[in-house]
């Protein structure tokens, strides 16, 4: 048996999948009854977002008959999501053989686009994922399954539509023109800073914008040649946008990190089942609140290939226990202020996350009053407190906002948060590679569910009217008709 798949190519895969998606009969028929408003085609989902989960629940709708879609994205192709723009690290941390957005599909993974250019052996000895080639596999995952993308096209508002409150008018914005696209359901799929923006803490606030990046940001980093940097944060981002500063030149790194220690294990991926996928979101809410509030407690690590990648350069240092007091900027130098110790730095690079703030999505305005988060409703056991949890969206079993005040804003029950801040209520399917699938198959069945209740007369209507016969009438006799009597 050639267990080089290299010989076929990308069009051998490409066959592949065609056959595979033929024998199983998908995607399915349209089925979705059409509707227009305003002489305008309307979507039955509109999808905010063109990166890894965004594409992954536009491909399952599609596979489960949804056609009608639409999905957003303000990049411009190849350039959706973070693994091409501000993600800094090397490869993936997740391991290179997960299944990822497949949709259960062999043809579909990313082994399999690997070993169709570069063969089995390629794939035996590749450690992880370069991130560059996975962007380059969901380029060709959106190709390869003809998902409709709109790229350079940024979401201004969302809103009920004021003629059918069952509609939403989203308004958006493209090469300068802005029109109105009516959906029956929208889907967020924005990533890590889906319903905020950058975590900023308050003692870096006052430092001039020039001093100062955040790591989703786009930095200059040969600007950084020859500069003293200084990196706040010991996860990932930090960790990599050091190693990015060190390699470009900078004349010294500094991290300064809270802890008295850089976090070693990575709980989350101790437990990773499908217990955990599929039983997690059914758990009791302090339970929920119990193992996330653990996992946050301890912290991810960064990757120790990134650890590695800062230290392998002599003037990088780290600095823990080092939470910072106090920051100011003179003479276009950052002063910066630990517990151990007082700094001068020619910039500062942020590696503090995301927050959720639904005040920095102006698009949501319309909405935010109404959307309930855990803390209002949930009080969690002494000694865990916390507020990254509290201000977690509380979501419904469809990925759906859910409201406040039952009955203020109906329309919340079509606009579904798919993407990190639905960890608390549904655990990590919509933000990481490893469950993905499974959080795109869980959205995709509430939002088919949803579909066809609403159009339940329509279908109705249909089944009182189809009238193909499978019988023709000619395929027996009646023994007792007269005709037939009188023969005998």
């Amino acid at each position: 048996m050639n267990t080089d798949l290299s010989i076929e190519g990308l069009s051998g895969l490409e066959e592949r999948l065609s056959q595979d998606l033929e024998f199983l009969q998908l995607p399915a028929r349209n089925w979705v009854p059409p509707r227009r408003h305003q002489s305008q085609i309307v979507r039955d989902v509109l999808i905010v977002g063109g990166g890894m989960c965004g594409l992954a629940a536009a491909a399952r709708l599609k596979l489960l008959g949804v056609h009608n879609t639409l999905v957003l994205d303000r990049a411009s192709q190849g350039r959706e999501g973070p693994w091409v723009t501000y993600a800094r690290m090397r490869t993936l941390r997740s391991p290179k053989q997960l299944a990822g957005p497949a949709l259960g599909l062999p043809a579909l993974t990313f082994r399999a686009f690997f070993e169709a250019q570069f063969g089995r052996l390629a794939w035996d000895t590749l450690d992880k994922i370069d991130r560059t080639t996975w962007m380059d596999y969901l380029v060709w995952y959106r190709k390869v399954l003809d998902l409709p993308v709109q790229n350079e096209t940024r979401v201004e508002t969302i809103e009920s539509d004021r003629d059918d409150p069952a509609l939403f008018a989203v308004t958006v914005e493209s090469a300068g023109t802005r029109r109105t696209i009516h959906a029956r359901h929208v889907v967020l799929a924005t990533g890590r800073a889906g319903l905020g923006g950058k975590a900023v803490p308050d003692v870096f606030q006052a430092l001039p914008p020039e001093l100062w990046s955040h790591s989703e940001d786009a930095i200059d980093f040969a600007a950084l040649k020859g500069k003293k940097v200084g990196v706040v944060g010991a996860g990932a981002s930090a960790v990599d946008n050091a190693a990015v500063a060190l390699e470009q030149g900078a004349a010294s790194v500094d991290l300064f990190i809270r802890r008295n220690d850089i976090p070693r294990v990575n709980k989350f991926t101790g437990i990773g089942s499908p217990g955990v996928v599929h039983g997690f979101a059914s758990l009791p809410d302090d339970e929920k609140w119990r193992f996330l509030d653990y996992v946050i407690t301890e912290q991810t690590p960064p990757p120790r290939d990134s650890v590695l990648r800062v230290s392998a350069f002599p003037n990088a240092r780290f600095h823990l226990s080092s939470p910072i007091h106090e920051v100011s900027a003179e003479g276009g130098q950052v002063t910066l202020t630990t517990a151990r110790g007082t700094y001068q730095l020619d910039h500062l690079i942020l590696g503090t996350g995301f927050n959720v703030d639904l005040g920095e999505r102006p698009e949501l305005a319309a909405f935010a009053p109404h959307i309930r988060f855990w803390g209002d409703r949930f009080e969690p056991p002494k000694g865990q407190e916390n507020a990254e949890l509290a201000n977690s969206p509380d979501l419904g079993p469809g990925f759906t906002f859910q409201e406040k005040q039952p009955g203020a804003c109906p329309a919340l029950k079509r606009l579904h948060c798919f993407n990190y801040a639905a960890t608390l209520s549904h655990g990590k399917l919509s933000g990481d590679v490893p469950a993905v699938s499974e959080g795109a198959d869980r959205l995709a069945r509430a939002i088919v569910a949803d579909l066809f209740s609403a159009d339940r007369d329509r279908h109705f209507a249909d089944l009182q009217a189809y009238d193909t016969p499978e019988i023709l009438g000619d395929e027996w006799q009646d023994a007792d008709a007269p005709e037939a009597v009188g023969q005998g």
